[in-house]
C-alpha cells in the first residue's frame, strides 16, 4: 500500500476551543494533592510550595490568548510530509543572501521557546548585528508536539525526522541551508548531518548528544573519570546527575504508561516537566507566602 502525500504548503493559525481552556481549568481547580515532602530541600523531586505556586498561577491569571496572538502575529504554516502533518513557523529575511537555517526544538518543549530567537536572526542589524548575519528562519514542531500531527505508528526516530526536515527544506525552495537544534532537536540535527543531504552547509547544537567515548565510558562506570578541569568536572557531574534521572527510563522503556498520567493531570505534567529540568526550576520566583500556607 502507498501512502499518497500532499506537496501544498498552507497558512496555518492556531486556535484552542474556549471547551479546551475551560476544562484544563477544571482540571486545575480539581488537583488532588500528595502531602509535602519531608524534607526542607528537593532531594525529594519538586517541592510542593512550588509546584502550587506554578499550578495555581497556569489556572487562574495565564493568558494563553495573548500566547497564541504572538504564535498568529507570525507566518505559519503545514504541510504534510511522510504521511504527517507537519506545522512551523517560517520567517523570511529582508536582507538579501540571507542564509537558511531550520531549528528544532527539544522535549519537553514547542516552537514557543523559539520565538526570542526570530527577530535577531532575521534583522540583525536592529540587535546590533551585520545584514550578512542575516537568516531565514524555519522553526517546525516535531511530529507528535505542538501543532503538528501524532504519528500513528511507531518509527518516527531522529533519522525519520531529520529526513522529513530536508524534505520540508527543500519544498520551501532552500538547495543551501544550516541546521540548529538543542535536547531532541539536537538529535534531529546530528541525525541530519549524518545523512548528509544535498544543501546542508552545517549544523550547530547546544546539547551534548554524543558525549567522547572515554566521557561516555564513564558515565556508565565501564572506565574511570578521565582527567579533567574544574569547570569540566562540573560539566561532567551536571550530565550525569541528568543522564540518570528517573524520568529517561520511564518514557524509553513505557511511554505508554506514563502518557496516561501526563494526559489526564496537568498538575502531573507541570512536575513532570519541572523535575526534569533544573535550570527551568532554578529561574522560577520564590513561592508566595500563600504558597507556602497552601503547601503547610
Amino acid at each position: 500500500m502507498t501512502t499518497t502525500t500532499d506537496l501544498a504548503v498552507r497558512p496555518f493559525e492556531v486556535r484552542v476551543p474556549d471547551a479546551d481552556l475551560a476544562d484544563l481549568r477544571r482540571r486545575i481547580a480539581a488537583t488532588r494533592w500528595p502531602p509535602k515532602e519531608t524534607v526542607a530541600d528537593r532531594s525529594q523531586g519538586v517541592q510542593s510550595a512550588a509546584i502550587r505556586d506554578l499550578v495555581t498561577y497556569w489556572g487562574s491569571e495565564y493568558d494563553w490568548r495573548a500566547c497564541e496572538a504572538k504564535l498568529n502575529a507570525l507566518p505559519q504554516f503545514a504541510t504534510e510530509i511522510d504521511g504527517l502533518g507537519i506545522h512551523f513557523i517560517h520567517v523570511k529575511s529582508g536582507h538579501q543572501d540571507a542564509l537558511p537555517l531550520i531549528v528544532t526544538h527539544g522535549w519537553p518543549g514547542s516552537v514557543i521557546e523559539m520565538l526570542g530567537i526570530i527577530a535577531p536572526l532575521t534583522d540583525p542589524v536592529s540587535h546590533r548585528g551585520a545584514a550578512g548575519d542575516a537568516f531565514d528562519v524555519v522553526i517546525p514542531s516535531l511530529p507528535g508536539y505542538g501543532f503538528s500531527g501524532q504519528p500513528a505508528s511507531a518509527g518516527w526516530d531522529p533519522g525519520r525526522v531529520a529526513r522529513a526536515w530536508s524534505t520540508l527544506m527543500h519544498r520551501l525552495g532552500y538547495t543551501r541551508y544550516v541546521a540548529q537544534g538543542g535536547d531532541i532537536g539536537a538529535a534531529v540535527t546530528d541525525a541530519m548531518a549524518i545523512q548528509a543531504p544535498d544543501g546542508l552547509a552545517g549544523i550547530h547544537l547546544n546539547f551534548l548528544r554524543r558525549p567522547p567515548l572515554e566521557v561516555a565510558a564513564a558515565l556508565t562506570g565501564r572506565a574511570p573519570v578521565p582527567q579533567l578541569t574544574d569547570t569540566e568536572r562540573a560539566a561532567f557531574a551536571a550530565f550525569g546527575a541528568q543522564a540518570r534521572k528517573g524520568y529517561i527510563a520511564e518514557q524509553g522503556q513505557s511511554p505508554q504508561t506514563i502518557g496516561y498520567a501526563l494526559a489526564d493531570s496537568p498538575a502531573g505534567l507541570a512536575a513532570w516537566m519541572l523535575d526534569h529540568d533544573t535550570d527551568s526550576y532554578g529561574k522560577m520566583p520564590a513561592p508566595s507566602p500563600a504558597g507556602r500556607q497552601r503547601a503547610a
